[in-house]
Parts: structure tokens; sequence; C-alpha cells
């Protein structure tokens, strides 16, 4: 028989439908549970719904981004570490050249003038060793750009610089055989430091502009995050209670349309 065809009471009916309500309530306040969210889809709420979408978008771009800057950062400090070494070697170095002023002996000088030419020689090792990813800037031909937002508006051009100091083809001047000969490469090497640590003074500042940067991406990632949370996510426990309240109103409607029921079964009683 087709249950259209099946006669109800208006009090039965008026429970059934409540009933209905109910366990669509239900339905839905355990979808808002179990995703935990209260816009799942377009049709909840299409507003927010694509608002959110826009903010998650949004926040993986830049996430993206920052992690470009991360890489930005460990590449200019692979530049400031090889600075750091060539830094090292040319006080070596300055230290060899002084120990030849201190004596008279050509021969001497000469000796010292050799472990010279093998530092100068480190120095062109550490500098084509400073690259982070394919990228040295202690290449000074070499510019790595860092884009800060998504749409690639934003961005801050490094600019390698000449990691050698100017000592790249630098050997001890007629292998010290004059006094003169060391002092002139002294000051050459006193040069090549005050051109390295401009360098390395100009990295610092740009490294400093990423990682401000880098820390703003961050901040700016979880105000979208938290603004989509805003606008999609469910109160868990205002959803906990609503679902006890409709589990509540779901067992009196059962009981309610148990005694329309049996209202309907008293007329049976007559015959």
């Amino acid at each position: 028989m087709a249950t259209s065809s099946i006669s109800l009471t208006s009090g039965m009916r008026q429970n059934l439908f409540s009933l209905q309500q109910t366990q669509k309530a239900m339905e839905t306040t355990q979808t808002r549970l179990s995703t935990g969210k209260k816009v799942n889809s377009a049709l909840d709420d299409p507003i927010n719904f694509f608002a959110a979408q826009t903010h998650t978008q949004r926040a993986g771009d830049l996430s993206m981004r920052k992690d470009e800057m991360g890489e930005a950062i460990q590449t200019i400090k692979a530049a400031n570490n090889g600075i750091e070494s060539v830094t090292d070697m040319i006080a070596s170095a300055k230290s060899l050249a002084q120990s030849a002023l201190a004596t008279s002996d050509v021969s001497d000088r000469a000796a010292l003038a050799a472990q010279f030419n093998e530092v100068m020689g480190q120095i062109k090792t550490v500098v084509a060793d400073s690259g982070y990813k394919g990228v040295n800037l202690l290449n000074d031909t070499e510019t790595l750009t860092v884009t800060f937002d998504e749409s690639g508006d934003s961005t801050l051009a490094v600019n390698g610089q000449d990691g050698h100091g100017g000592l790249e083809s630098t050997t001890a001047t007629a292998d010290w055989a004059t006094l003169a000969n060391v002092t002139t490469d002294i000051e050459t090497l006193d040069t090549a430091r005050d051109a390295l640590r401009v360098s390395a003074k100009q990295l610092s500042n740009q490294l400093s502009t990423i990682t401000t940067r880098q820390d703003f991406t961050t901040k700016m990632i979880n105000t979208l995050e938290d603004g989509a949370a805003n606008l999609v996510n469910a109160d868990t426990n205002e959803e906990g209670a609503n679902m006890l309240m409709l589990q509540t109103r779901q067992s009196l409607g059962t009981t309610s349309l148990s005694l329309a029921s049996q209202s309907a079964q008293a007329v049976l009683n007559l015959f």
C-alpha cells in the first residue's frame, strides 16, 4: 500500500513533521561536529565560504613566499660565512707579511711569500664554495631577487659582492724581494679587508630586511587563517549543546507520536 494512501490524524502528521525537522537539524549538527566547520560548502553560506576560501588561498601563496625568503636568508648567510672566512685568511696573510717585515733575510721572506701565496689561493676556493642552491653572492655578477608578496609586486634585489675584496689575482709582489714589496701587499690586504667589511654590512642590512618581511609574512598568514576560521569554523561547544537538545527533542517527539497513535488505536476499542 502506498504511503500517500494512508490516512494520518492531524496530531500524528504534526508530530511526524516535527520529528523530520529534528532529524534534519541533527544531521546538520553532526556534520558540523565531525568537520569542525559550520560552513562546509557554498550551499551553507556562499558569502562566508568564498571569503574564507580567498583568505586561505592567499595564506597559501604567502606561505610559499615565506619559504622563498627562508632560502634567500640562507643564501645570504652562506655569503656572509664566506666573507668571515676570507677576512680570517686576510688576517693570516697579513701576519705572514708582518713576519716578513721583521726579517732582513731575502730567502726567509721568499719562504713567507710562498705561504702567503698559498693563503691567497685558499681565498679563491672559499669564495667559490660560498654558494647556496646555485647562487653565490660573493660573485659580483650575480643578483638574487626576493619576492615578498603574493602578486610579485614587492621585491628586493640582493646584489652579489666581490668576495675576494680585490685579491682574486693577488700574489706576493716580487716574492717580497724588498721590504717595500711587503709593505705594498700589506696595504692591499688592508684595502681588501675594508672592502669586505662594507660588503658584509650591506648583506647584513639586506638580511635584516628579509627577516623583517618574513616575520611580517608569518603574522599575515596567521591573520588570514584566523579570519578564514572565524568565517567557517563551528563552535563545537555550542554544537554539542545543540545535539543534546535535539536528542531530547527527538525523544519527546517520538513519545508524542506514540501517544497520538494510541489515540487513534482507541477508536478500535469501540468495535
